[in-house]
Formats: structure tokens, sequence, C-alpha cells
């Protein structure tokens, strides 16, 4: 099983699948094998306190960093038990009564006791857009980020909005220009803390670039030659294979 503390992933080495009982001491918060049914389906976990004493020779990483330890596959799947973990710790109680909500044993869902409501772990989807332009790549620069660092637009997708819509909106408030010809691209859990990543293509249609001076500080459209000299994300993420893709098609490789 896979060993959480806090929001990291306990390590040996580059071992991560434990033993049940291999790794002892710490209080427990949640553990896989101490739920019902269906629950089993699920990645197993076991998610500590971050008081506990971990015990010699092992590490703590978070999951950007181990996804270059263990791959795709392994991500997935700390992914998933990630957040149902961090689920587990914040949601213990009904918000509409306040009674305890416990596990159900047919599907991933958690029902309370005392009223019946049903919950279900949240996801947040946001919407990742590499737009193109006369063979350039419309890239960011967001305030948030302490290094020169830039990637494609992303937001998160409102209620009641559809993907596209939602591609549209951000593009406009982030950087002021319109786009057209969205197209699907792919998707990638993204457990930071529960989001859905959702990606696409688009082309450029009208528009000024205008950052909007609060989330983006910098924008502009780059040649393929001048992007594999930037600060890009790492290939861990959908933005990084956006953009990857983009210069692809551009007969550039990266590494």
């Amino acid at each position: 099983m896979m060993i959480f503390c806090g929001n990291k992933i306990l390590l040996r080495g580059n071992k991560y699948d434990f033993a049940d009982g291999e790794i002892s001491g710490p209080d427990v918060i949640s553990c896989s094998r101490d739920l019902p049914g269906a629950w089993q389906n699920l990645p197993a976990w076991l998610d500590v306190k971050e008081s506990g004493t971990l015990g010699d020779g092992v590490r703590l990483v978070g999951l950007r960093d181990f996804w270059h330890i263990a791959g795709d596959k392994a991500f997935s799947e700390a992914s998933s038990a990630l957040q149902f973990c961090v689920w587990f710790r914040n949601a213990r109680y009904c918000s509409r009564c306040g009674g305890e909500i416990v596990p159900h044993s047919h599907d991933f869902g958690r029902e309370c006791e005392a009223c019946g409501a049903v919950y279900y772990a949240p996801i947040s989807p946001a919407v990742i857009t590499a737009v193109e332009h006369e063979g350039r790549l419309l890239l960011a620069h967001n305030s948030a980020w302490t290094n020169d660092r830039y990637s494609v637009i992303a937001g998160f997708v409102e209620p009641g909005e559809r993907l596209e819509e939602a591609v549209r909106r951000e593009i406009m408030e982030e950087v002021g220009v319109t786009v057209r010809g969205i197209k699907y691209f792919g998707s990638q859990t993204w457990p930071f803390p529960n989001s859905l990543m959702v990606g696409f293509t688009a082309e450029y249609e009208a528009g000024e670039i205008v950052p909007d001076g609060a989330e983006i500080l910098k924008a502009g459209f780059f040649d393929p030659e001048e992007i594999v000299r930037m600060n890009i994300p790492d290939k861990a993420s959908i933005a990084r294979k956006l953009i990857d893709n983009f210069l692809a098609s551009h007969s550039v490789n990266t590494l």
C-alpha cells in the first residue's frame, strides 16, 4: 500500500508499495484496508499524522517529484489514493446536519448515519489550452511563480459552464484574445489538491494580448526555437504535453 503523510508520499529508497504493517509507529488517520466492499478496488493507502515518527531510512516526497521516480501509472494511482486521503481528513461530518459520515459498501460514496445525505469526493475540473497563431504558441507567466516560468493558459470551470466556454472565458480574462477551432487534446488527474485537467488546442482568432495584471503578468506568442530555451513546466504535467505536442508538430524535439 502507499503511505501518505500530509500531502507527500513515503519512500524507502525508491520503494513506495509497502506491505501491511511494514511501517509502524505513526498515528493513522485513515486506511483503505479498513473500508468495506467497493473501496477495496482502489489503490491501497495508509494516511498517517504528520507528527508521527516514520522510522529510519524513509523520506517524504511531493507527487511532482514522485512522478519522476515512479512514472505515469504509479503517479495516477498515488493521485487517486491521495485525493481520497485528503477527503477523509477534511470531510468527517455531514454539512446538512452535522452527523458522522461513513463509507458505502457498494460504491465510493459516504453517507450520513443521521439524515442519509450522500457525499462523494470532490473533483474540480479545469481547462488548459495551447493556442497557436502563425506557427507560434501562446505562453504566459503567472504571478504565483517565483521564477521566469511560462506555460499555457489554464483555469477552473465555473458552475453551469461548458468546457469550451471555459476555454474562451479564461483566455479572454487572462490575456484578452479570442480563440476558435477548439479541439480536445487529453486529460490528466492533478491532485493539487483535487483537479482534473482537461486539455485543448485552439487557434488565435482576434485581439491584442493584454495580461490581466493580477494572475498573468506577461504573455506572448513564441516561436518553437524560443520555447526550447524557456523555463517551461516539467514532463509530469499536461501543460508540458501540450507544449511538446506543439513543438513536435514543428519538428522540434525536447528532452
